[in-house]
């Protein structure tokens, strides 16, 4: 009994872990919908993708989301506490409600990669797909005479890994619905079971797709989420999943930094940091394989970077001008080092010159048409970086470079 509870504890508190990744991630996405996140030029250095301290408390009061400017601080140091974002050199640990640069760590490629965060997108990734099923497993269904909402028998949770490639074995099945228990994002609909590969019935404990409020994140008292399991449809068909990013270009606003305005042509933008000096650890933030470090050639306009886009078949058509090369970039401590955009196929848009890619010859322009052994010709580049975020260190790709 004692081992449960402290399982059950352990969990809670994963869970509440979870939540603040989440509300994070809805912030930043907002912050960079609203042109708060940009690249901003302080004493002769460009800082990318970052915003100013007191603009952000300006926003979240304005928007509803903190009565006051002092709560307003409260909510972002708890994110900071939590290494959902950080002063941009590092040097200051507290939040302050001044004219100081701070950026979200999954914008400059220093979010911590563990195990826990792991696990917390492996169920993500589950629940975003359970959910998209025509035939989903997810279903109002009873035991012992009540009835829950999106509800699961273990059994057609492991049935459903193993015919989808999620798991070799049911053995491997079970492991990984146990590490999804112990983590707080399954939990039996009863709380009365650990997971068990039969006719019990388990739910998620976490509606990703749900919108959060920010002031929630105070509020560390251990309470259930079965509102979270029994949000609304209109929630779960929003187009929006978490750890996307939705960047637009840069633009001017009234800030007490100088904002960078990128032409369309590539150019060098000199950033400030290249990564934590607290957590030197690879991130997983979507599309970004890598942000900019020392400096990064970029262009977020990201249409007008091909100077003519291909077909899948125009490719491989004979006479194509374009070369095949197939490299090989083993990451380091940061990540690999460039940016894919696009889809049908996937394009190289940024590479940092400081980084493992650089060196292994990866360039803008290039299409990717294998990653590790694997043809990515038809996907979109949100599968094309998690297959490189989720594989080994050591990554092959197999590209076309047009020829100059």
């Amino acid at each position: 009994m004692e081992r449960t509870g402290s399982i059950r504890r352990k969990a809670i508190a994963r869970q509440h872990k979870g939540e603040v990744m989440i509300a994070g991630e809805q912030l930043r996405l907002r912050l960079h919908n609203g042109k708060l996140i940009k690249d901003r030029r302080y004493h002769l250095r460009t800082f990318p993708n970052c915003f100013v301290a007191q603009e952000l408390i300006d926003w979240l009061v304005s928007h509803k989301e903190a009565p006051d400017r002092a709560t307003a601080v409260c909510l972002m140091q708890h994110l900071m506490d939590h290494d959902i974002l950080h002063h941009v050199c590092d040097k200051r640990p507290m939040l302050k409600d001044a004219k100081l640069l701070y950026r979200f760590r999954k914008d400059d490629g220093t979010f911590p990669f563990n195990t826990e965060v792991k696990i917390f997108m492996r169920g993500q990734w589950l629940y975003e797909h359970l959910i998209g099923d025509k035939n989903s497993i997810l279903q109002l269904r009873e035991e012992h005479g009540v009835a829950y909402q999106r509800s699961f028998p273990g059994c057609q949770l492991i049935d459903w890994l193993l015919q989808n490639g999620e798991a070799e074995s049911r053995r491997r099945g079970q492991e990984l619905c146990h590490a999804l228990q112990e983590h707080g994002i399954i939990q039996h609909v009863a709380k009365k079971h650990d997971f068990d590969d039969s006719g019990l019935l388990y739910q998620f404990c976490i509606n990703y797709r749900r919108r959060r409020r920010l002031s929630e994140l105070l509020n560390e008292s251990e309470q259930d989420d079965s509102e979270d399991v029994a949000a609304s449809t209109q929630e779960d068909n929003h187009a929006d999943s978490l750890f996307v990013l939705h960047k637009s270009p840069p633009q001017d606003g009234n800030s007490a930094f100088q904002s960078v305005r990128l032409s369309k042509e590539l150019k060098q933008v000199t950033s400030g940091h290249r990564g934590s000096l607290n957590s030197p650890q690879r991130h997983s933030s979507g599309p970004l394989v890598q942000l900019p470090s020392t400096s990064v050639r970029c262009n977020p306009e990201s249409g007008k970077l091909l100077r003519r886009h291909f077909t899948c078949e125009e490719l491989f058509a004979p006479g194509a001008p374009l070369i095949k090369r197939v490299l090989t970039v083993i990451g380091d401590d940061l990540g690999w080092g460039f940016v894919v955009r696009g889809m049908a196929p996937c394009y190289v848009q940024a590479v940092d010159p400081g980084s493992p890619s650089a060196a292994a010859g990866v360039k803008v322009r290039q299409f990717v048409c294998q990653v590790n052994g694997k043809c990515v010709l038809f996907l979109d580049y949100r599968t094309v970086t998690r297959l490189v975020m989720t594989g080994p260190r050591t990554v092959v790709l197999e590209v076309m470079e047009p020829l100059e």
